[in-house]
C-alpha cells in the first residue's frame, strides 16, 4: 500500500515497519467506515494524537513539577503544569496529579491515599449493575485485597436506590463509599452519596470516568464539593488521550501525590500528559460546551427511537451518553447482538444488565454511547437513524445488504479525519475494504 509522503505522520513508519504500518491503516479505515457505538471510545483531535506522537514520549520525569529525580525537566514540567491547571480550571477542583496511566491506576491510589488496609470494608456498584471491576469486582485488586459489600439498581426502576444504600452503609460501615459507575444511564446525587459517607464515617470515591465531559460542562451535576476524591478517565466524554487523573480536596493533596508516585507508579508518561493538556484546553473552550449538549440529546434521541421500535432500554432512557439495552424479549443474548451489528459495521460491546441470568462472557443487554459518533458530527436526526437501523438488524427486520448500505451512507457523510482522506491511494481503500470483508 501507498501513503502520499507529503504527508510526513506515516511516512517514515511505511518504510521501516511495513507491517504495522498497514495495521495501523487498516484501523483508521475501520473506524472512518464503521458507526462507533462503544459508550467508553471517541475520537481525540487531531493535535491530541500529534501530541501523543511527539519527543516527549523520550522523556523520563519521576516526581512532580520543580521536584525531579531526573534532569533536563524543565520542558516536561511546563507541559505538566499546563495539564495541572487547565483541569483544576476545568473542574474546579482544589487538587489534581494528571499522572495516571488509567482510570483503575487512578482509582488504585484513592484507595492508597485514603489509608485503606488490606481486609478494610469498601463499598461500590456491583458490577453487573452498572459499576466497574475497580469498584469491588473478586477478580480486581479492589476484590482481591478489601471486603466488598456491594449495592445495585432497583429491579424495577433500573436506577438507584439511595435508601437502600445509605441502609447497607449503616449496616456494613464501609471505610471508602465509591459511587459513579460504567453502565449506569442516569443522574447520579453525588450529594446524598457524601451524607451517607459522613454518617457512617467513610470518606467518598467518586469515579467519573463516564460523565467527566459531561461535569466539566455543567451537564451533570459536580462530585467536587462533596467527595474527597474524584477520578476519571481523560477519554471518554472528555474525548482527550487514553490516561487518568486524580482529583482531591485539599487535605488529600499530600497523600494523592505520593500514592501516585511512588506508590504505584514510576516515570510519568509525559507526552499523553502532553495530550491531556490539549484535550483540557479544548474542553475549556465554547464549543465542547456545545459538543457535551449534542452528546446528551443524541443519547436520548437514539433511545427513545430504539424504545419506540421494539428494543427495550434499562430505566426506560438515559440522562447521560449512554443506555443499556435489555434483549431478552428479543431472543438475543448480548454476545449475539454484538455480532450481528459488527456484521453491519456498527461496533458496540456486549454487557450485562441487572440481574441478568445469563454470565459476563455472554451477558442479555448491550452498551451503546454517542460521543463518538457526535465527534464525528451526527445530529439527533443522524442518531435517529442510527436507531433505526440497529433496531432492525437486532430484529433482523431488513437484509443485511441494505442495513450495511445505509450505515455506510451515514459514514459517508459524516467523515471522521476527513484531512487524511485525500493522502488515500483508492485503489488501496478498495483493497482494504475488500480484505475486511
Amino acid at each position: 500500500m501507498t501513503f502520499n509522503k507529503t504527508l510526513n505522520w506515516f511516512s517514515a513508519l511505511q518504510e521501516t515497519d511495513p507491517a504495522v504500518y498497514q495495521v495501523l491503516f487498516q484501523e483508521l479505515l475501520r473506524q472512518q467506515t464503521t458507526l462507533e457505538m462503544i459508550a467508553s471510545e471517541n475520537f481525540t483531535s487531531t493535535p491530541v494524537m500529534q501530541a501523543m506522537g511527539s519527543v516527549l514520549t523520550n522523556k523520563y520525569a519521576e516526581g512532580l513539577p520543580g521536584k525531579r529525580y531526573y534532569g533536563g525537566c524543565e520542558f516536561v514540567d511546563e507541559v505538566e503544569r499546563l495539564a495541572i491547571d487547565r483541569a483544576k480550571a476545568l473542574f474546579g477542583c482544589d487538587h489534581v496529579n494528571v499522572q495516571p496511566h488509567s482510570g483503575a491506576q487512578a482509582n488504585m491510589a484513592a484507595f492508597l491515599a485514603a489509608g485503606l488496609q488490606p481486609g478494610d470494608t469498601i463499598m461500590g456498584m456491583n458490577l453487573s449493575h452498572g459499576g466497574h471491576l475497580t469498584h469491588g469486582s473478586p477478580v480486581n485488586f479492589s476484590g482481591l485485597f478489601y471486603r466488598v459489600v456491594d449495592y445495585g439498581v432497583n429491579p424495577e426502576t433500573g436506577r438507584l436506590d439511595m435508601q437502600a444504600i445509605a441502609d447497607k452503609a449503616r449496616k456494613e460501615k464501609p471505610k471508602l463509599l465509591i459511587c459513579g459507575a460504567s453502565a449506569y444511564a442516569r443522574t447520579i446525587d453525588f450529594e446524598v452519596f457524601r451524607a451517607i459517607a459522613d454518617e457512617v464515617g467513610a470518606v467518598v470515591l467518586a469515579d467519573v470516568a463516564h460523565i467527566a465531559g459531561l461535569i466539566a460542562t455543567g451537564l451533570h451535576p459536580s462530585p467536587i464539593p462533596h467527595c474527597q476524591f474524584v477520578t476519571t478517565t481523560t477519554h471518554k466524554t472528555l474525548r482527550g488521550p487514553r490516561g487518568g487523573i486524580i482529583m482531591c480536596q485539599e487535605p488529600w493533596a499530600k497523600a494523592v501525590d505520593k500514592a501516585v508516585f511512588p506508590g504505584l507508579q514510576g516515570g510519568p508518561l509525559m507526552h499523553v500528559i502532553a495530550a491531556k493538556a490539549v484535550a483540557f484546553l479544548e474542553a475549556l473552550q465554547p464549543e465542547f460546551k456545545q459538543y457535551s449538549t449534542q452528546v446528551v440529546l443524541n443519547a436520548q434521541t437514539l433511545a427513545s427511537t430504539l424504545i419506540e421500535n421494539g428494543v427495550p432500554i434499562v430505566s426506560g432512557g438515559t440522562d447521560n451518553h449512554l443506555m443499556m439495552c435489555d434483549l431478552r424479549s428479543l431472543k438475543l443474548t448480548g454476545k449475539a447482538a454484538q455480532a450481528l451489528l459488527e456484521e453491519i459495521s456498527i461496533t458496540a460491546n456486549k454487557n450485562t444488565i441487572p440481574n441478568d441470568p445469563e454470565s459476563p462472557f455472554v451477558t442479555s443487554g448491550i452498551r451503546l454511547g454517542s460521543p463518538a459518533l457526535t465527534s464525528r458530527g451526527f445530529d439527533a436526526r443522524a442518531f435517529e437513524a442510527v436507531g433505526h437501523i440497529i433496531a432492525d438488524g437486532l430484529q433482523q427486520k431488513s437484509p443485511q445488504a441494505s442495513l450495511i448500505k445505509r450505515v455506510q451512507e451515514l459514514t459517508e457523510q459524516f467523515p471522521l479525519y476527513p484531512e487524511l482522506s485525500p493522502y488515500f491511494n483508492p485503489q488501496d481503500i478498495q483493497q482494504a475494504e475488500a480484505l475486511r470483508h
